[in-house]
């Protein structure tokens, strides 16, 4: 059989939202298709350093901060962080606006210092509103951002109440960033990734695939919600799990069990990805 790459989003797919321990039946889904000679991927829009607590369960490489941070194996593939200027002005004019800002370089993440408030009076209703809560709650690295050094920033977290706040940002920077945003909203809250257009999670499977010399119709991609949509569109097989986005539901080849319903497993084990 071919060698398959498999690619895997994590909050909501591989583990819970906010969560570093998957579920037994996933681990033991990806043991199983690595020894059917299978390849598998982290594919995350979180940064290495908030990823790094899953490096354990031997993946075979990253597509990070969104397909910003490309790894095979130790090698890295693709590096592209912001500009000094595209990093000022967005920062400046989100602030400006009263968006809350969080900023993901490499290995670090910075926060605005209320952003935990604001989080509080946001309910439930995605898994990214609910990593950054556990994040936030449970003191996973989040340094403040007045602490932030100056180093290369990929890509920017953003939250507001009004869609009306990212209007002058959009104006300024849409150009250069696409502007992600959830399509299931909290309750008083906008979530969404700025996502610098060179980049995103489908681009960085393409990469994978050319260094390893892997057509495109043998990848596989797992994911929950609309940070995923270009890798849901990219691969050649593509699952979204039952707790996931209804839009993403809608153009998936596959629909999943629940993370915490063995979805993994399922359909790894449905796909062949065993054999």
């Amino acid at each position: 059989m071919a060698e398959k790459l498999i690619f895997l989003d994590i909050d909501g797919t591989l583990t819970e939202a906010g969560s570093n321990v998957p579920p037994d039946s996933a681990l033991k889904a990806m043991e199983l298709a690595k020894a059917a000679g299978n390849k598998v991927f982290l594919c995350t829009g979180r940064n290495v350093g908030m990823l790094s607590p899953l490096l354990k369960y031997g993946f075979d490489g990253l597509v990070a901060l969104g397909g910003g941070y490309v790894t095979v194996g130790d090698e890295v593939i693709f590096d592209c962080p912001m500009t000094n200027e595209q990093r000022d002005i967005a920062l400046d004019v989100l602030k400006r606006n009263g968006v809350f800002r969080t900023i993901e370089a490499r290995d670090a993440t910075f926060g605005d210092e209320s952003l935990g408030d604001f989080l509080k009076d946001a309910d439930g209703g995605n898994s990214e509103i609910e990593r950054w809560r556990k994040a936030l709650a449970e003191g996973l690295g989040i340094r403040p951002i007045s602490e932030y050094d100056g180093r290369p920033i990929y890509k920017v977290v953003i939250m507001c109440t009004q869609s009306s706040q990212l209007d002058e940002a959009k104006a300024l920077l849409e150009k250069d960033f696409a502007f992600m945003i959830q399509d299931v909203s909290a309750h008083n809250c906008l979530n969404g990734d700025l996502v610098n257009r060179k980049f995103d999670k489908g681009q960085g499977i393409k990469r994978i695939c050319e260094k390893l010399g892997v057509p495109i119709e043998n990848t596989y991609g797992f994911g929950d919600s609309m940070n995923d949509k270009e890798m849901i569109e990219t691969v050649g097989t593509s699952v979204v799990m039952e707790n996931g986005s209804p839009q993403l539901k809608a153009i998936a080849d596959l629909v999943t069990d629940s993370v915490t319903d063995d979805g993994l497993y399922k359909a790894f084990e449905k796909l062949g990805l065993f054999e």
